[in-house]
């Protein structure tokens, strides 16, 4: 979200973030909107609130699925209209603000369910940015070490460690099931170790040390049908989760939105 306010014609206007999963229900509305002094009890000044801070700029809405319904309904006016209305006040003011939002939430599910506005959704669904994760993208982890030790090191003053070869096949190899944030703090807890040093495999934690498992699946010396052996891996997961697609789709590692073009491609019901 950052990159993308840095790198637009709003990049000198303010970037303004709010986690929707910290916000107590009761001040929600009051942390977007804002209010007026006086407005409930507590509201000793005025407060401008998180949109109007953000005029010219980027609102960027983390965990934007864990907003109660309530606050879904009045954020959909502002993205319709442009328009809020702080509590306390009588009349609207406009606002001129490009939201980005974020979740790990399955939202097309929780519409389903009822615990996200379909409305609010398509809204916000206008152009959509997945990021896999890094165990599907194997191939950015040298350059995320690289450019995550460079970027600590400049912070700490300290110089970046080297990684052997067979250190940076494990590497590759792994996982990485906190993702991003676990790459970052494996390469602080590197860089002040190992400061300017090599780094080999009995220098990893103890769960990057031992080899990842290929699965027991062989390949047959006559050979597969890839697309056969993809369709019966589909219906398989879903037949493990009764249906349900999107847990069908992170049985097989996949996005729901993959999951259901294979659904489509295959004519798989």
């Amino acid at each position: 979200a950052r990159a993308v306010h840095e790198e637009s014609p709003r990049r000198d206007a303010p970037f303004i973030t709010i986690n929707c999963a910290a916000l107590p229900e009761a001040l929600a509305e009051s942390e977007l909107f804002g209010h007026r002094r006086g407005a409930f009890t507590g509201a000793l000044e005025d407060k401008c609130g998180r949109i109007r801070a953000a005029e010219g700029g980027t609102l960027f809405l983390d965990e934007v699925g864990e907003l109660p319904l309530n606050i879904q309904a009045k954020l959909l006016r502002f993205l319709e209209s442009g328009e809020c209305q702080a509590l306390g006040e009588s009349g609207c003011y406009r606002a001129d603000v490009r939201v980005i939002a974020a979740t790990h939430r399955d939202l097309h599910a929780m519409v389903r369910e009822g615990q996200f506005r379909e409305d609010l959704f398509y809204r916000l669904n206008i152009i959509p940015l997945e990021i896999p994760p890094l165990r599907q993208r194997s191939g950015d982890i040298p350059l995320l070490l690289q450019a995550l030790g460079a970027e600590l090191a400049a912070k700490h003053t300290l110089e970046q460690p080297h990684f052997d070869k067979a250190t940076r096949e494990r590497l590759n190899s792994y996982a990485w099931p906190g993702n991003i944030r676990e790459l970052r703090n494996f390469c602080e807890r590197m860089l002040v170790l190992f400061n300017g040093r090599e780094v080999s495999l009995e220098n990893l934690p103890a769960e990057m040390r031992e080899p990842v498992d290929g699965g027991t699946f062989a390949l047959p010396d006559e050979g597969i049908r890839l697309d056969e052996l993809e369709q019966s891996m589909i219906r398989q997961a879903l037949a493990k989760t009764f249906g349900n697609r999107s847990r069908a789709a992170r049985l097989l590692g996949l996005s729901r939105d993959t999951l259901l073009y294979r659904l489509k491609k295959y004519a798989i019901d």
